[in-house]
């Protein structure tokens, strides 16, 4: 099965659209709650990350029955710093972003906790894209 979705810049009405779409796809299938979670913790901290520090991108979704894949693409500025990002607690996020609730520095590091694969590009300059693996257990 194959879903996309697209992201909008700064539209936080909209934050966790596709997760709870995918989601909600992820149930019908019945596949575990366990997996479900992992997935959806590590695809909305991706899709509020599009949201607050890009310029809009696009999520694609792959589910296999062993293995759910999900690309999130953005179109840039890119992470200058990868490695710092990748740090709890650090955040570029404005203020006005979080007063909204958002932007405590999480993000990234909560992916790599739920992703079973995770890799990385990115580029000062360029855009982002990360590709999430889930492995689906049935027998949990």
């Amino acid at each position: 099965m194959h879903l996309e979705f697209s992201v909008e810049r700064g539209d936080f009405t909209k934050a966790g659209e596709a997760s709870s779409q995918i989601k909600r796809t992820l149930k019908k299938l019945n596949i575990p709650s366990k997996v479900i979670k992992k997935v959806v913790v590590a695809l909305f901290e991706a899709e509020v990350n599009v949201i607050a520090h890009s310029y809009g991108g696009n999520i694609t979704c792959i589910i296999e029955p062993k293995y759910i894949k999900i690309t999130v693409t953005d179109t840039g500025p890119g992470i200058p710093d990868l490695k710092l990002a990748m740090t709890e607690g650090y955040s570029t996020a404005t203020q006005e972003i979080q007063e909204l609730g958002y932007g405590a520095g999480m993000g990234l590091s909560n992916i790599k906790k739920n992703s079973d694969d995770l890799d990385i590009y990115t580029e000062a300059g360029d855009h982002t894209e990360i590709i999430m693996g889930f492995k689906i257990n049935n027998e949990e």
